[in-house]
């Protein structure tokens, strides 16, 4: 997780800390189908010892509200889980993070808010969350997090499906309510979605797992008379498993853009019910092909660049040339990845830092 700002906008996912005590309601799932066709296909049968990686994103805009007394709120709030699964099914390792933002925008349809600065997501703030505060456990958000993390290790989705919980998610039985108060639906939910986006990449069963999120509300605008404004946080996310020796052994590369828009007078134009989409999950539908100058989707494209930094340390992926867009710049990476890569270097180097 990277850079920093916890202003949460408790709206967008830079956004990233989407959501507070996660809840099922009105949460939009967009799994994120790992590392697609550009990477090596997976054989029927796990090789020993071997094990998938899988990634999905849970994001919705739904807790968006209208303007009142001058005020409206764009939230947004995306849950996002990573695995390793062995042969049989079972989770072998599991990460879990959360991004939630907040943009305020006015009855005038102008941003609130600064833009300038990364969000930090649930994970990345700690207890600086605030959840620990009014816990009746007395645990952060992260904490019990990570406590369903640890929860799910050796369980198969259906395992997991099949935890108690009560109307709004909440876990009932004894095991999990001394640890996790939280809600647990969107990460049942996201697991499961992972599971099934799971690869054979490479990665092994005692390689650590770690989970990288870069998040920016940068792309927020004011509306005009022309074009509606938007309330946008954008999260780049890698998850990546590491060898022994410190080398990379697999690599899934996804994004999501939860982004509220609005007219002049700040009432909101987006259906807040509709799916947010990560990009991996759009595949065509995100349309990068058509202005490529390679002729590759943006799925293509990140896919790729996980399949190159695969074998690497991370020093020598912080080594990747790149431009003052963040574009690369090496021939060998140019002629399967244009767009922008600084973020998705900065989530390695993170989830090499959290990898357990």
């Amino acid at each position: 997780m990277k850079k920093s700002i916890s202003f949460l906008l408790t709206a967008a996912l830079t956004v990233t800390a989407f959501t507070g005590c996660s809840s099922n309601a009105g949460s939009s799932s967009s799994a994120s189908s790992a590392q697609n066709s550009s990477a090596p296909a997976s054989s029927s049968a796990t090789a020993a010892g071997s094990v998938k990686t899988g990634v999905a994103v849970i994001s919705s805009v739904a807790k968006s509200t209208a303007v009142k007394d001058g005020k409206g709120v764009a939230e947004g709030d995306s849950t996002i889980v990573a695995v390793t699964v062995d042969g049989s099914g079972k989770i072998v390792k599991c990460v879990i993070d959360a991004v939630q933002s907040k943009i305020n925008f006015s009855d005038q349809g102008k941003i609130l808010d600064k833009t300038d600065a990364a969000v930090k997501s649930k994970d990345e703030l700690g207890a600086d969350y605030g959840l620990g505060k009014v816990s009746k456990i007395k645990k952060d958000w992260n904490e019990q997090a990570q406590a369903f993390a640890d929860y799910v290790k050796g369980k198969t989705v259906e395992e997991i499906k099949g935890i108690a919980v009560d109307s709004e998610g909440h876990a009932t039985g004894t095991e999990l309510t001394s640890s996790v108060t939280i809600s647990i639906g969107d990460f049942v939910d996201a697991i499961e979605q992972a599971v099934a986006n799971a690869q054979d990449l490479g990665a092994k069963a005692n390689d650590k797992l770690g989970l990288g999120i870069v998040t920016s509300l940068s792309s927020s605008a004011d509306a005009t008379a022309d074009q509606e404004g938007k309330a946008e946080a954008s999260s780049q996310i890698s998850a990546v498993t590491f060898g022994s020796d410190g080398k990379i052994t697999s690599c899934v590369n996804d994004a999501v853009q939860p982004t509220v828009s609005f007219d002049v007078s700040g009432k909101i134009t987006t259906d807040l019910s509709k799916e947010v989409e990560s990009k991996d999950a759009l595949k065509e539908s995100y349309g990068m092909k058509k202005a490529s100058k390679i002729g590759k989707e943006w799925y293509q494209q990140a896919a790729s660049f996980a399949q190159y930094v695969k074998g690497k340390t991370v020093d020598e992926v912080k080594g990747i040339k790149v431009n003052e867009s963040g574009e690369p710049t090496d021939q060998e990476l140019t002629a399967s990845v244009t767009f922008g890569v600084s973020d998705f270097i900065a989530n390695i180097e993170e989830a090499s830092k959290n990898a357990k």
